[in-house]
């Protein structure tokens, strides 16, 4: 395994770089790195936090409805939570393939229709 490599940022491409970093940046209570381009920002955790990056791409184009890689977000109180990103621009994706059985997360979308996960992390 090699210890130099690591997660350093993922990256979300989105419609509106500002409005996507409207969202992300007080929904994981990132900042920006440096000044935002009208095409690109890098946020990172607030200082004393640790994480990856999420970098926002201002590519213009409309998500896939179920895209290949998304973010699980981890939440000790998982109603809570959901209701705080639903209030920061999140809609609920109703249209999602649930199983039948009970499960853990919550299925969200961001401003621009990128979707994520919120998990139910209160059990380990």
């Amino acid at each position: 395994m090699s210890e130099g490599l690591r997660i350093g940022s993922i990256v979300v491409h989105v419609a509106d770089v500002a409005r996507a970093m409207a969202f992300w940046a007080p929904a994981l209570d990132y900042e920006p790195r440096y000044e935002p381009e009208p095409d690109w920002v890098i946020l990172r955790p607030r200082e004393g936090r640790s994480g990856p990056n999420l970098s926002l791409d201002g590519v213009g184009a409309d998500p896939p409805q179920f895209p290949e890689i998304h973010l699980d977000l981890y939440a000790q109180d998982q109603a809570a939570e959901v209701e705080r990103l639903v209030a920061l621009g999140a809609r609920r994706v109703e249209d999602w393939p649930y199983p039948d059985e009970p499960h853990d997360f919550v299925v969200l979308q961001d401003p621009d229709g990128n979707r994520f996960c919120v998990i139910d992390a209160s059990e380990d």
